[in-house]
């Protein structure tokens, strides 16, 4: 379970700074711009992807190790 989180955490992160490179450089990377109904709410969405990251691999260190 400890991996599993560790890995979502790392996509959200990923899609999150992905998503705020292309706002600032215009470089196409990442889905969160492909995503229609987040048309003007990219930026939000991306620093909301990084807080849900950094809250996985906060959970993930919580967990037991077995």
């Amino acid at each position: 379970m400890k991996e599993l989180l560790e890995f979502l955490g790392l996509l959200a992160v990923l899609q999150g700074a992905m998503g705020l490179v292309h706002e600032f450089t215009d470089w196409n990377l990442g889905l969160v711009q492909r995503i229609g109904f987040l048309d003007g709410y990219e930026v939000y969405a991306s620093v909301a992807l990084l807080a849900l990251g950094g809250a996985l691999f906060a959970a993930a260190e919580s967990r037991k190790t077995k």
